[in-house]
This record gives structure tokens, sequence and C-alpha cells, in this order.
């Protein structure tokens, strides 16, 4: 994908997926073996010096970081994040805290006990009915706590949908040491008939299905449509309501923040059932990509520092106001 500079000149804006391949996997099995070996405490130790090294050498997520923090300080004045080198580092860490509540998930130290629910009759009630639905997720707080909502039901399954080979690989070294098999994750680029009817049968046999809806695809980058979300326009992505209308089945969000060491899950409902008429699909999904994006910024300015999209979220790569 390629913008326009002030001057005319076409300058090239990585998609996040690029930037993602280049992550540091070598510190993420550093934290883990270090957590499996020796727990939690031992390994905040260690969490500062991996977490230092990774902020100095990642400018692009520095960048994006107080880009992002900038933006929330409009909306959140009195919690004085200004977007400086200093909150940048903060917002990092806040990421490095959550890989190891990943850790703890993953291992069962965090239970259904550990955490706060709201909207959970909702879900429960779909899921006794047999009923499947639609999760769609992001990357504000962790995710990795649905393995918690797995143990809801004995027989309930959850499916993730990753978009790429290096979050398949990360996922896939977490799991490792997962206590929990009822959680699958599945690589996909794009929304396409096949993956549709895989998901159908999924939907149809009273499973979950989780689908990150604040990035846009790894191919198909005309499947977006733009949102203003902290007060800007932002490109979000098609492809999980289109898919929500062909799999007709309610819709849900779900947000997982941690709030003073605690775990708060939010499920609302977001449709009984998307439908996008053929004449004016275009205009249906670019009312549900905003309903989405305010819906995130409604969460993130709950628990700003728990939003992790460290890339060029708005697609001001070009601007000579970043900072870095």
């Amino acid at each position: 994908m390629a913008v326009t500079d002030p001057f005319g000149k076409a300058m090239a804006v990585k998609h996040w997926a690029q930037l993602e391949e280049r992550s540091a996997i070598w510190g993420m099995q550093l934290l883990l073996k270090v957590y499996l070996l020796f727990g939690r405490q031992v390994l905040q130790f260690f969490l500062y010096p991996v977490v230092s090294y990774y902020w100095l050498i990642n400018r692009p997520g520095r960048q994006a970081s107080r880009q992002y923090l900038q933006r929330v300080s409009a909306y959140l004045p009195e919690q004085g994040l200004q977007g400086s080198a200093y909150d940048s580092y903060r917002h990092f860490v806040s990421f490095s805290n959550a890989i190891i509540d990943k850790l703890a998930a993953l291992s069962g130290s965090i239970t259904l006990q550990d955490i706060e629910y709201n909207g959970r009759e909702a879900i429960a009630e779909h899921l006794r009915l047999g009923h499947g639905l639609l999760i769609l997720g992001s990357h504000l707080g962790n995710l990795e706590v649905l393995r918690a909502i797995a143990s809801l039901r004995n027989d309930v399954t959850v499916n993730v949908l990753v978009h790429t080979k290096h979050a398949k690989k990360f996922n896939a070294l977490l799991n490792r040491n997962a206590t929990s098999s009822r959680v699958n994750l599945m690589q996909v680029t794009g929304t396409n008939a096949a993956t549709a009817m895989i998901l159908q049968d999924k939907i149809d046999a009273g499973e979950l299905v989780v689908i990150a809806a604040d990035r846009t695809p790894v191919t198909g980058q005309d499947r977006v449509s733009r949102a203003i979300f902290l007060g800007h326009p932002a490109l979000f992505p098609q492809g999980p309501f289109i898919l929500a209308s062909l799999l007709k089945c309610p819709v849900y969000t779900l947000f997982c923040l941690k709030h003073q060491h605690r775990q708060t899950i939010y499920f609302d409902c977001f449709s009984d059932g998307i439908a996008l008429p053929r004449k004016h699909s275009e205009i249906a999904i670019q009312k549900y990509a905003q309903d989405y994006a305010d819906r995130l910024q409604h969460y993130c300015l709950k628990e700003p520092l728990q939003w992790f999209n460290f890339y060029d979220f708005w697609q001001a790569g070009n601007d000579p106001r970043n900072l870095s």
C-alpha cells in the first residue's frame, strides 16, 4: 500500500503483518522459559531488560505508541498521558506484563475464580441452547483468558482465527504449555468461501469463533472501511462483518481488561445477526465498522495502556510530525 506525502511523492506504508514478522520471538522464548522454571516474581526481574532492549530497537513501534497515546490524551487529560517517550515505555512494559498474564492463563494459573464478568449470562445461555457465536475480539487486553471461558462448559470449544504465520508460531510456542485443549488456533489470511464453510460447521456445532476486528487483512487491502477512531480516520477490516453475514449467527464483542491486578471480561451484544443488502452492502459495512470502532474506543479509554497495536494504525507514516 502506498500513500502520498505533502510533496506528492509516493511513500510505502508497511502493513502490520510485515512489521510483526520482525518481533522478538527469542525474547518471548526467554520469558516463557524463565516463567516455567522460576515463576512470575523472578520473571518480573528479567522483564525490564528485555522490554527496554525491544523498546530501544523498535523505532516504528515507539512512534506508533506515542501517536496513539497522544490521541488518547485528548480524551483523558486527567491521566497525564501526553505521548512522551516515557509514556511509550510504560506502554511497552504493559504489553510485557500482558505476556506474563498470557503465560499464567495458559498454565492454568488464571482460573474462572480469578475473573470478573460483565455479560457472561447471555453467552452461557447461548451455549446452553447449543448456539454458536461469532465474537469480535481485538488487541486490547488479554484474549488468552479465553482459555478460562472454555471452562464455562465441559463441551465448549473456542476457535481463534490468527492472520499470520508469525502469530501462529508465537501461539504454538505458548500452547505447548496450555492446560486446555479446547482452544483451537486457525490460521487464515482472508475471508473466503472455503473458510466460511469450515466456520459454519463450527457455529452449527455450538462452538465459538473469535476474530480480531481491529487489524486490516493480510491480503485484499481493498476490503477495508474507514471509521473514526480516537478522533481520526483509520482503516478497519470488512472481513469480520462479511463473515458474520455468512454465518448468520449472533455477534458479540469481547474485551478483557486488567483492573488492579484482576482480569475483567466484557461481553456485549453487537448484533443478533448481521445482514448485508446487496445494493447497499458497503454502506451497511461502513456502519458496522464505525459501531465497532466506537466500542473499541470506549474500552480503550478504560485502560489505554492495554491496547497493543504497535504499528501505524492511522497510516500516517509519512507525517513529518511523527516523533522518534
